[in-house]
């Protein structure tokens, strides 16, 4: 339902000032004894009293001459006008019901130069649709999907050469963007953004999911281009077990990953990705004496798939050590779980599960990802 106006929001203040009590809304998962992050929404006790006095009382329309100006809506985006839109050329047709294979298309930039990207927001036509997105950033030199076709969508079980079947999901790429119910554009601060070589495609993996209703999607992504070439490359990064077994009516399970930086890096956010399943997510430093420092922990809510965005970049040195710990309930008192009855293991469906834990950090400018995973020799 729209809540622009008063008279659009009065007949729901009773819910509204119950969810906000609740701290269901603003939606915000992450627990408030770990970290501190800058886009963290929730609301003061005094605000929240404030909502819930002001249902009680019937919700008091106020004086008029004390309403702000009316807010002014982008067109569409929720980032500054894009500098280049990029856009799936042909749609995909999503049927009423039925699991779909993940869909990939390929799009040509046709950048004649080098593009720093500080801004991107993946935009869906049908976002009832998408489950997730994935925008890669295939440069020119890549052989990643180089016999798929150009243009049109297509699933890795439609490509003739076996290997590229196997490897559709494997890439070593770098991400543009990841976009999930509930995600944000990214917005680096300035002396950072993102690279797009000339000549690079972006490749759109889309996870869509079927609703009982046929539709067709044309996803986008906007680009907004920083003013001049920043000091530090984003690049995105993840931590993920693609061993999980999780036995029928387990409440808590529990699955790990452990991964060690190559080189120094500016930790900038995190975005745990989980299925219906999905529990609790937690990202920690190990530190060599042992001691466990946790920097998110998430109680996961698979609709609200957010990133958390450090309030303070966080630098980390070479050799530190990183850990992903997720949780599974696949027991009956599960309300999304499909079969409690299921041994689940990893698999693209949300009838199946993942456990990947995206992390952003920031590099020097002329370092790309390849160069970031050389171990340097110390002396």
């Amino acid at each position: 339902m729209p809540l622009v106006t008063y008279e659009q929001e009065r007949p729901w203040a009773g819910k509204i000032a119950a969810a906000v009590e609740m701290k269901m809304m603003p939606p915000w998962f992450a627990d408030p004894r770990y970290g501190h992050f800058a886009n963290d929404p929730s609301l003061s006790e005094e605000q929240i009293a404030t909502i819930a006095a002001w249902a009680d009382a019937g919700a008091p329309a106020g004086d008029a001459r004390d309403a702000p100006a009316p807010p002014e809506w982008s067109e569409g985006w929720n980032i500054p006008q894009p500098d280049a839109v990029v856009k799936m050329p042909k749609p995909v047709q999503i049927p009423a019901r039925g699991e779909v294979e993940y869909t990939y298309e390929i799009v040509a930039t046709h950048f004649t130069e080098d593009k720093w990207v500080q801004m991107a927001e993946v935009r869906p036509s049908s976002a009832a649709h998408v489950h997730h997105a994935v925008v890669y950033i295939r440069p020119p030199d890549s052989a990643w999907l180089r016999h798929a076709p150009v243009g049109e969508p297509f699933t890795a079980s439609m490509l003739n050469d076996p290997e590229e079947r196997r490897r559709a999901h494997e890439t070593t790429s770098d991400l543009l963007l990841v976009y999930a119910p509930g995600s944000a554009p990214d917005r680096w601060a300035d002396g950072m953004a993102k690279f797009v070589p000339a000549g690079s495609d972006l490749v759109f993996q889309m996870h869509y999911t079927t609703n009982g209703e046929a539709a067709s999607d044309e996803t986008s992504a906007g680009l907004v281009f920083a003013k001049k070439p920043p000091k530090q490359r984003v690049i995105t990064l993840q931590l993920n077990n693609h061993a999980l077994v999780i036995p029928p009516g387990a409440e808590d399970f529990r699955v790990e990953v452990q991964g060690t930086l190559p080189n120094d890096a500016t930790l900038l956010s995190l975005f745990p990705h989980m299925h219906l399943r999905g529990k609790r997510f937690e990202y920690d430093i190990v530190h060599d004496d042992g001691n466990v420092e946790t920097l998110l922990r998430v109680n996961y809510h698979f609709h609200w798939q957010l990133s958390y965005k450090l309030a303070e970049p966080r630098e980390l040195k070479a050799g530190t050590k990183l850990r992903a710990v997720a949780w599974y309930d696949n027991s009956k008192n599960n309300p999304h779980n499909p079969d409690p009855e299921k041994t689940v293991t990893w698999g693209d469906q949300t009838s199946q599960e993942m456990m990947v834990g995206f992390f952003d950090v920031a590099v020097p400018a002329g370092m790309d990802k390849w160069q970031y995973f050389i171990r340097r020799r110390e002396n």
